[in-house]
């Protein structure tokens, strides 16, 4: 468990580091092209349209882009576990790969939407993933909480019910713990909680953190692991 906590706080802080690289340089045709070849024409489309989805969204205001990023990813990504999507019982999917399949887990999502956050501007402090458990399906979960102020009542950006919401007014979550790049809160109240130290010395998210960087994507057919590469100058 804290090796998993340990992968996301080291996760998050490199996707910190490189959403501004990623939205500059992402739209060049050539990485478009690859895109096209790995996911087709349909994932393309979706990937094109989030792309332009984060240059016009920059002058909003935080609601407006809490709102654009939480419906556009549950719109165009649908839920599926990993073992059938990517062959593997558990696999943080990059935001490429998740709007280029269109498909992935509660992990997705979130991360899609904290990594389209952090690139339209909104301050990564003001994000946390939350691992809860949804008590309707009695599952573990996660989802994205925004804080519109320190200590404030957080939003809650989610794939399950997907209105956003405060986190008093979702019941059918029982907070765990929320973590970012900054660090590791023990859940107490909803959003809420005592930060805790955390070890920085786990390298798990090496695999993930150089598929981004490289401009890697993987698409799992079956037994078969299409990969294809595009580099981020």
């Amino acid at each position: 468990m804290l090796q998993k906590i340990c992968f996301f706080i080291c996760l998050l802080c490199s996707f910190y580091v490189i959403a501004t690289k990623v939205l500059d340089s992402f739209d060049e045709p050539k990485l478009l092209s690859r895109v096209k070849n790995v996911y087709g024409d349909i994932g393309l489309d979706r990937t094109e349209r989030w792309l332009k989805l984060l240059k016009s969204g920059q002058g909003d205001s935080e609601w407006n882009q809490l709102n654009k990023v939480n419906t556009f990813v549950n719109r165009h990504v649908n839920y599926e576990n990993d073992l059938p999507l990517w062959g593997k019982k558990d696999y943080w999917a990059s935001p490429v790969e998740t709007l280029g399949r269109g498909k992935g887990d509660c992990e997705d999502f979130a991360i899609a939407k904290f990594f389209s956050l952090v690139a339209l501007g909104v301050p990564e402090e003001k994000l946390r993933l939350m691992y809860v458990r949804q008590l309707t399906v009695n599952e573990p979960h996660m989802v994205l909480i925004y804080f519109e102020e320190p200590g404030s009542m957080p939003l809650v950006l989610d794939n399950y019910d997907k209105r956003i919401k405060p986190a008093s007014a979702r019941r059918d979550l029982r907070p765990i713990y929320s973590f970012n790049g900054n660090g590791l809160w023990m859940a107490k109240a909803k959003g809420m909680g005592k930060k805790v130290k955390n070890s920085r010395g786990v390298s798990a998210w090496t695999s993930l953190v150089q598929r981004i960087e490289q401009g890697e994507l993987n698409n799992f057919h079956g037994s078969e692991n299409k990969q294809d590469k595009y580099a981020l100058n």
